[in-house]
């Protein structure tokens, strides 16, 4: 449990205090942590104000206003799921319960823990074709019921099931995610995978269902692919087409891994997201492993990663901002505060707010439900509708890689938890990237998902900075002491060969496939 205050411009930890520069004292005391990032305590000490108990009151649902909290105008709270009608707020949040939410994130190291997400699509075996959702609603009522997960509704419709810290979900095109449990060790982690396709296939298998790990739909149109029945991305999917040409692309076609990880403080989360943004092109053309479209290939080798670059520039791409001496918090949140909202969640609808400002919501002038407030429920949901290459939340995400085969689900969490979760590491990333220029850093983005390791990059090529980083991950994961450098092995024949995933499937469809895309539905078949 965090105790956050405005006491001072400093963060402790023990007995070791940390400058903030949003001016919050983080305390971890004995008191456990509560590790998913959806639901952990907070004990939040606004400015002692008489508004403070009524606004969180309001904000959040209550759980003990005296247990732990002691001093000045303190209540205990957690966080609502994103999905969770809360109660009207009567009074405004300010800006500081905003930065105060982002820092309640903060954890001792002892209490950092390793959240994988991956998405896989799911197809019928003998046509190829996308699941309809029909299927999917079979699929989700067998595993809920042969595993025992409870199942999430939106009206009539099964979208997701849930159990323990673990949850699965739909992309807009029915595409099929796991967020993982926080876990301590990899180990931990790549046993979740295993559990989680081992339930699927159970069930999937007598249906005649297949799932496939890849960056992007290889076979079929935006045409074939069916639309989920979530009022979200309904909103989505009329706004994409305004802000860019490829975001219903993105919506319905991509698949990823990702890594959501912990940080101590202000001044860690800073270190451990500028590294996140510079090395997220290596992880990208590390995992890159989407090269066909309708068919045929399509001139990149990570095309999930391209379509990300005509997607929605407001909401996407490498936050140049975050290298700035004056980042932390606070500069966050004014750049969430700026990206235009989708939607505001009541009375189990989703509302369109398309285009709105969540600074307008604040001052309760949104005009698609005017003279309403925001709760802190409604900021976690705007945060998640934010989608550049590293997103902070109460945790960071790594979001650059293309979803894959199995033995790759492991291994793009062991590369940013030997880099980020080791300080040696973290330091020499730091020390390597310190000179790079922000045109340096948008230049790989840029051209990564299309060349990859055979990027050109100053006196040399991506692949040579990417065999040093992978060695730095390996150091990393083996002074953790968990024995878990094993699950670096994808990674390190990919360095080794300087040849991407996506370069041996192209090889594969040039050779032995007679340039037909449908054998990579057995070749990445989980």
């Amino acid at each position: 449990m965090a105790l956050i205050s405005n006491a001072g411009p400093s963060c402790k930890l023990g007995n070791e205090i940390m400058r903030s520069r949003s001016g919050y004292d983080l305390v971890f005391g004995p008191i456990n942590n509560v590790e998913t990032a959806r639901t952990k305590m907070m004990c939040l000490n606004f400015p002692s104000s008489s508004r403070c108990s009524s606004k969180i009151a309001h904000a959040l649902r209550i759980d003990d206003v005296s247990r732990g909290c002691k001093r000045r105008r303190q209540v205990i709270v957690a966080a609502s799921p994103p999905t969770e009608d809360v109660a009207v707020a009567t009074e405004p949040l300010t800006k500081e319960d905003l930065i105060a939410y982002l820092a309640s994130g903060c954890k001792p190291k002892e209490k950092w823990r390793i959240g994988t997400e991956h998405e896989k699509f799911g197809f019928e075996i003998q046509t190829l074709r996308p699941m309809k959702y029909e299927q999917i609603s079979e699929l989700l009522y067998g595993i809920s019921e042969r595993f025992d997960w409870e199942k999430i509704m939106e009206g009539d419709y099964i979208i997701g099931l849930k159990q323990g810290k673990q949850s699965i979900s739909l992309e807009p095109g029915g595409q099929f995610e796991l967020s993982g449990a926080p876990l301590e060790t990899l180990h931990q982690t790549c046993a979740e995978v295993n559990s989680h396709l081992y339930q699927v296939k159970a069930v999937a298998e007598e249906m005649g269902i297949g799932f496939l790990g890849i960056g992007f739909q290889p076979k079929w149109g935006l045409k074939d692919i069916p639309v989920m029945p979530k009022g979200r991305y309904e909103i989505m999917r009329n706004y994409m087409p305004k802000v860019g040409s490829l975001g219903l692309d993105m919506m319905f076609r991509t698949c990823t891994v990702q890594v959501n990880l912990d940080f101590s403080s202000e001044a860690d989360m800073i270190r451990k997201f500028r590294v996140g943004l510079a090395l997220q092109p290596i992880a990208t053309a590390l995992f890159a492993n989407s090269p066909f479209t309708e068919g045929k290939p399509n001139g990149f080798l990570s095309m999930r990663s391209q379509i990300w670059t005509d997607t929605d520039n407001n909401r996407a791409g490498m936050l140049p901002f975050v290298f700035d001496d004056s980042f932390g918090f606070e500069q966050y949140v004014d750049y969430a505060l700026d990206v235009p909202m989708y939607f505001v969640y009541r009375k189990k609808k989703y509302i369109d707010c398309t285009g709105m400002s969540f600074r307008d919501f604040l001052a309760g002038k949104l005009p698609c439900i005017p003279g309403e407030l925001p709760t802190l429920n409604d900021w976690e949901n705007h945060l998640t509708t934010i989608f550049p290459e590293v997103r902070l939340k109460r945790y960071l995400e790594m979001r650059g890689a293309d979803g894959g085969p199995w033995r790759r689900l492991c291994a793009l969490p062991a590369f940013w938890v030997g880099l980020l979760y080791d300080e040696v590491s973290l330091q020499n990333v730091l020390d390597m990237v310190a000179d790079w220029t922000p045109e340096e850093r948008q230049m790989l983005r840029n051209k990564v998902p299309k060349t990859g390791l055979k990027t050109p990059f100053r006196d040399g090529y991506l692949r040579h900075i990417a065999e040093y980083v992978v060695q730095l991950a390996k150091d990393g994961l083996e002074r953790r002491g968990f024995k878990e450098s094993g699950f670096l092995n994808e990674v390190k024949e990919v360095v080794r060969t300087g040849v991407t995933p996506a370069e041996k499937l192209l090889e594969m469809y040039n050779g032995k496939w007679g340039q037909s895309v449908d054998p990579v539905f057995e070749e990445l078949l989980y």
